[in-house]
């Protein structure tokens, strides 16, 4: 039998949630300085609003909830990477090159927006328009537009700057 604790109740869950949208709030905050240097009661009270209303909505306790264990993982699988390309590194010397970086960043968002999209089911409605009963239609109409708009924008605005010089013969 699984032993019961605070965070096993849903007063637990809910604080969880308060405490972690407050810590994060902060720190944005607090590293952005929206409001300027030193002002750390009032990067506590926005934070402290932000949490309140946060627990005081359901469906974000719902969602965050279901998230939390997303971030863990992934944080996770990041710290690992991290760690076994910083071994074929000497102390001190560990950076990534800035594709990396950008191609890290790139899949991390794209796992994010997908992790939100299926937490909050906009994913099964999204895939169920895409693919739904028509799929066929649909997904080949879509792709057409894609690729309509993407050589449209690639005409607009690929073409690289042109010499002005006039030949004057």
């Amino acid at each position: 039998m699984a032993a019961s604790t605070i965070f096993s109740t849903p007063l637990g869950q809910v604080a969880l949630v308060f405490v972690l949208v407050f810590t994060v709030t902060f720190a944005v905050l607090q590293k952005s300085k929206i409001f300027g240097d030193g002002k750390r009661q009032i990067d506590a009270l926005v934070a402290l609003a932000v949490g309140l209303i946060a627990i005081s909505v359901g469906y974000a306790i719902n969602v965050i909830s279901n998230l939390i264990p997303f971030l863990a993982v992934s944080l996770i699988i990041i710290v690992v990477f991290l760690v076994l390309v910083g071994a074929f590194y000497k102390e001190g010397d560990f950076k990534l090159s800035s594709g990396v970086r950008i191609a890290f960043g790139i899949a991390v968002f794209v796992a994010l927006v997908i992790a939100v999209l299926y937490f909050t089911g906009a994913w099964d409605y999204l895939y169920s328009l895409a693919l739904g009963e028509n799929s066929s239609a649909i997904l080949t109409n879509t792709i057409i537009i894609v690729v309509v708009l993407a050589a449209v924008a690639a005409v607009i605005f690929g073409g690289g700057k042109k010499d002005k010089k006039e030949d004057k013969s």
